[in-house]
């Protein structure tokens, strides 16, 4: 088959690297609806265990984040995500005849680590092709596309476990993968020429590690993506128990799960819209002054019991809205800005900041999720921590930013 060389549509390279991305979003999403009957059969006597279901892929994808990018630096972009495709087909397979929790935990983590490569090294290629307040449009519009698929994943993976068993989701996975790796094949141009690769060499790779590690803004805006990761992934692990338990609609959550997502989703409209305008860091900034002054207010409101109860899951809801909103609103930007004084090393720069990011969010979300007790107020404190700091971070990244300001003259 001839490499492909023309250079996609604006349109079809959005869609494109969606996919890729999204690789992730359903991996976790469409696991949603299996949780209870995993903790069934699986783990019957710690019916809590069942969320390292999804913290065990996080926790892998974050391992793999690290090596994604610097092999996407050495042998090319579409090379890396073909071995980040095969090592997710491999930790799928395994899961469908995984016998217990811990093999079904060990192709997690072997799923995560593959999802990885589509992942970052998609991130890359964005990255190579646009930068700045355009990356951070364009990744606004991926986020656009991208929300849809996390939207649908509940209920798509209701079906296929009604119509085949909750083991067959594993192997929609591998259908949806198989899906986006021919797409990639087929249609996308490598993006990294052969006279701009890295050598995979410890030394070359530890010379890009200390540059990214070392540069202060860089190190700011992981502090950030750990956070707001952090809290994402507590409120993913936890919605199934929170929506089952605490409101008492197993059966319909994943239709409520569309229905969050799909709202909220409007909110990657909005940063495409404003960014350009605003820039980067103000629209962070205001999308975590809302989470923290929203779970502040809900929270106080829960523990004074000044929530009427017909009006508790109406409030939730809203809430759960905005934990969707703040990731739309919040994530394109932070990693472009991370990625911004990085271009020359785009590929390994991405590594380090999805891998700490991913992993010490992982850290931060399992104690939250693992909190639950019937109540949806461990995940409100947790989220109302990591909101408030993300948002003083951001504060301080503005009053340390040594990129000089416009002024603006008088009138």
């Amino acid at each position: 088959m001839t490499a492909p060389t023309k250079t996609l549509s604006r349109p079809e390279f959005v869609a494109l690297m969606a996919v890729m991305m999204a690789m992730v979003a359903f991996s976790i999403d469409a696991m949603l609806p299996v949780l209870p009957r995993i903790a069934d059969e699986l783990s019957p006597g710690n019916p809590n265990a069942a969320q390292l279901i999804l913290t065990s892929f996080l926790f892998g994808m974050g391992i793999g984040t690290l090596f994604a990018g610097p092999v996407s630096d050495a042998m090319g972009r579409k090379p890396a995500i073909y071995l980040g495709f095969a090592l997710y087909l491999g930790g799928a397979a395994l899961a469908t005849i995984a016998p217990s929790l811990e093999t079904m935990l060990l192709a997690r983590i072997l799923q995560g680590l593959g999802a990885a490569g589509p992942r970052i090294v998609s991130t890359a290629i964005i990255r190579d092709r646009f930068e700045g307040r355009e990356m951070a449009r364009v990744l606004s519009f991926v986020m656009m596309i991208f929300i849809m698929i996390p939207a649908i994943a509940p209920f798509v993976g209701s079906l296929v476990i009604a119509a085949f068993g909750w083991r067959s989701i594993f192997g929609a996975f591998m259908i949806f993968a198989l899906i986006g790796l021919t797409w990639l094949a087929v249609r996308q141009p490598e993006t990294l020429a052969p006279e701009a690769r890295r050598p995979l060499r410890p030394a070359s790779l530890k010379a890009a590690l200390i540059e990214v590690l070392k540069h202060p803004m860089v190190r700011i805006y992981i502090a950030v993506l750990t956070l707001g990761q952090g809290q994402m992934f507590a409120f993913l692990s936890s919605v199934q128990q929170v929506f089952g338990t605490v409101f008492g609609v197993r059966e319909t959550f994943p239709l409520w799960f569309m229905g969050i997502a799909l709202v909220s989703g409007s909110s990657t409209v909005l940063n495409a819209t404003l960014v350009m305008r605003l820039g980067m860091r103000r629209m962070a900034m205001g999308a975590y002054a809302m989470q923290m002054a929203l779970s502040a207010v809900l929270l106080a409101a829960g523990l004074l019991d000044a929530i009427p109860a017909a009006l508790t899951f109406p409030a939730f809801l809203l809430w759960a809205v905005s934990i969707f909103a703040m990731a739309g609103l919040t994530f394109g930007n932070i990693n472009a800005l991370a990625l911004q004084p990085m271009g020359h090393i785009a590929g390994m720069a991405a590594s380090v900041v999805g891998a700490v990011g991913t992993t010490l969010g992982v850290c931060i979300a399992i104690p939250i999720g693992l909190a639950f007790n019937g109540t949806i107020y461990p995940l409100m404190i947790g989220t109302l921590i990591c909101s408030s700091l993300a948002w003083w971070l951001m504060r301080l990244s503005r009053e340390a930013d040594p990129t000089p300001k416009k002024v603006i003259p008088a009138p």
